[in-house]
C-alpha cells in the first residue's frame, strides 16, 4: 500500500522564514509572487535506468525472506504465494491519458527485468490477473484515510471491495494461491502520483507484501524517496517467479532454494562482501511514523524526530535509516529550532552522498539546502547544492522533484542577472512540473512558492 507517509516529501518546508507561530505544513515565506507565464507542454521519461543492487547475495536472501513472509504491519504470512502461468492487466474506469504510457513501459520492463510473463489483457477478456481500477480520490480516501492507493486480493472492482474490506476475503494471508487481484487508485492526481502508485501496487500485486526502512534503492520502503521499480526490485520479482519456488512454500523451504536461485540470477552478488543491515526496532519506526504523520501536533512531532535521532545514534547506525532520522529532524525543526535544523540536514547529506545507493536521498536533502542558500541570496552556494543530484534526480524518474530543483536553480540564475539561462532553466522545469504537480494551477503556485525564496533585491 502507497501511504504517502511523507506527503510533503517535495515541499521546501520553509516555515523560519515566516513570522508567528510556527504550523505543521507550511512550505515557504508568507511573501507570494504570483506566476502568471505561459505553460510548456509536459515532459515525460522515456527509457529506463534501473541500476543494479550492490548487495551480497546473502544480505539479499535475508531481504527477500523480510520482504516475502511479512507484512507492513508486521504480521507474518505462512507461505509463498504467487500467480501460476501468465499474468494479464486491464484497466477499469476513467482512466488519464498519462496512465495508458506508463503502464505499457511498467509492463515491458516486468517483463525484461524481472522475466515475468506479463501483458495487457485483451479487450473483453473475462479474468485479467491484475484490474487497475480508477477510483476517485475522495472515494477511494473515505474508506481507506491513510492510502494514496492500495491493493487486494480476490476482488475485480470497487463494488466488491467495498462488500468484502472487513471479510477474510481480503485477507492475505489466507492466501494459498494469486489469482485475482485489484489495484485502486484515484485518476484525478498527477501524471506521477498514478504512476507511483502503478509500481508499488503492481509490484506488490505480483510479490512482496511488505516494506523494510533498511532497504536504500527501493520502493518497498516507507521513505517513499523512490518512486518508480529500481533494480533491487526487479531481482526481488525475478526471485518471486524463479521456477526453483512454488506457492506453498514456507519461509525455511524457500529460504534452502535461495542461495542456488541467486547465484543464478545475481552471480555478482556472489562476490559482495557488505555487511548485514541490522533489523528496525519497532520503538524507531513508531517515532518515525509519528513524526511524518499527520496526526501528532508540530511539537509531538518534533520530539518524535529527535527520538528517532537517539536510537539510530543508540543503535549505531551509519547509513540509510540514521541519515532518514536527521532528514526528518532538519525538516520538523526548521521552524523552532533553524541552527538544529540546518546541522541535521548537513549530516543527512554526508551519510547519503557517501553510499551509490542515496544518490535519490541526497538529492531530496539538496532540495533543502538549496532553498535554505536561496533564501539568504547565496546564488553560487544554491547553484553547487543543485547540479550533483540532477543526473540522480533524472535517472529516479522523480519530475516533482527534477522540477523543483529545476525551479530553484532558475531562480539562481536570476539572482546572478542570468535572465537567458533562467528562462531557459525555468521553461524545462515547468514541463516536468506538468508531470510531477499535475494541475495548471498546482504547477503555477509552485513556481510562485520556490519565486518567493528569493530575496526581494539582487544581492550586490
Amino acid at each position: 500500500m502507497l501511504n504517502r507517509l511523507l506527503p510533503a516529501g517535495l515541499v521546501l518546508f520553509l516555515a523560519a522564514c515566516s513570522t508567528g507561530a510556527p504550523r505543521p505544513d507550511i512550505d515557504v515565506a508568507e511573501r507570494r509572487e504570483s506566476y502568471n507565464g505561459s505553460l510548456p507542454p509536459m515532459r515525460t521519461f522515456s527509457q529506463p535506468a534501473a541500476a543494479p543492487t550492490h548487495r551480497s547475495n546473502a544480505q539479499l536472501a535475508e531481504d527477500f525472506l523480510e520482504l516475502s513472509f511479512k507484512m507492513e504491519s508486521g504480521r507474518r504470512l505462512p507461505m509463498l504465494t504467487r500467480f501460476e502461468g501468465p499474468v494479464t492487466l486491464a484497466v477499469k474506469g476513467n482512466a488519464p491519458a498519462s496512465l495508458r504510457g506508463d503502464l505499457t513501459r511498467l509492463v515491458s520492463r516486468l517483463q525484461r527485468e524481472a522475466g515475468i510473463n506479463i501483458s495487457m489483457a485483451e479487450p473483453g477478456a473475462h479474468t485479467p490477473s491484475i484490474v487497475v481500477q480508477i477510483v476517485p480520490k475522495r472515494e477511494l480516501q473515505r474508506l481507506v484515510p491513510t492510502a494514496a492507493c492500495f491493493v487486494v486480493p480476490r476482488v475485480s472492482t470497487w463494488s466488491e471491495f467495498r462488500k468484502s474490506r472487513r471479510t477474510k476475503t481480503v485477507d492475505w494471508a489466507s492466501l494459498d494461491e494469486r489469482k485475482r487481484i485489484a489495484v485502486f487508485l484515484p485518476g484525478d492526481v498527477s501524471p506521477q502520483e498514478i504512476r507511483d502508485c502503478l509500481h508499488e501496487e503492481i509490484a506488490q500485486a505480483l510479490g512482496p507484501l511488505n516494506d523494510l526502512y533498511r532497504l536504500p534503492d527501493s520502493v518497498f520502503n516507507d521513505d517513499n524517496f523512490h518512486t518508480v521499480l529500481t533494480g533491487f526490485d526487479m531481482l526481488m520479482l525475478r526471485i518471486y517467479y524463479d521456477p526453483a519456488l512454488r506457492n506453498g512454500m514456507t519461509r525455511a523451504q524457500v529460504a534452502a532454494r535461495l542461495p542456488g536461485i541467486l547465484a543464478r540470477a545475481n552471480p555478482g552478488g556472489s562476490r559482495a562482501t557488505r555487511g548485514f543491515a541490522s533489523y528496525t526496532p519497532r520503538a524507531w519506526i513508531d517515532a518515525i511514523e509519528t513524526a511524518l504523520g499527520p496526526r501528532a501536533r508540530p511539537a509531538a512531532r518534533l520530539q518524535a524526530a529527535k527520538k528517532a535521532v537517539a536510537i539510530s545514534k543508540q543503535q549505531g547506525w551509519r547509513g540509510n535509516r540514521a541519515a532518514f532520522s536527521l532528514y526528518a529532524l532538519g525538516r520538523l525543526s526548521l521552524s523552532r529550532e533553524p541552527e538544529l535544523s540546518l546541522s541535521s540536514f548537513l549530516e543527512a547529506s554526508r551519510l547519503y552522498r557517501g553510499n551509490p545507493e542515496t544518490q535519490v536521498q541526497a538529492a531530496h536533502v539538496a532540495m533543502q539546502l538549496a532553498a535554505f542558500s536561496l533564501s539568504s541570496g547565496q546564488a553560487d552556494s544554491t547553484l553547487a547544492q543543485i547540479e550533483g543530484v540532477l543526473p540522480a534526480v533524472r535517472r529516479a524518474e522523480n519530475a516533482a522533484l527534477l522540477s523543483t530543483l529545476l525551479l530553484i536553480k532558475a531562480e539562481a540564475y536570476e539572482l546572478m542577472g542570468r535572465a537567458a539561462e533562467a528562462a531557459a532553466v525555468r521553461t524545462e522545469a515547468l514541463g516536468w512540473a506538468r508531470y510531477g504537480f499535475g494541475s495548471d494551477a498546482v504547477v503555477r503556485a509552485r513556481a510562485s512558492e520556490i519565486s518567493s525564496l528569493k530575496p526581494r533585491h539582487r544581492l550586490q
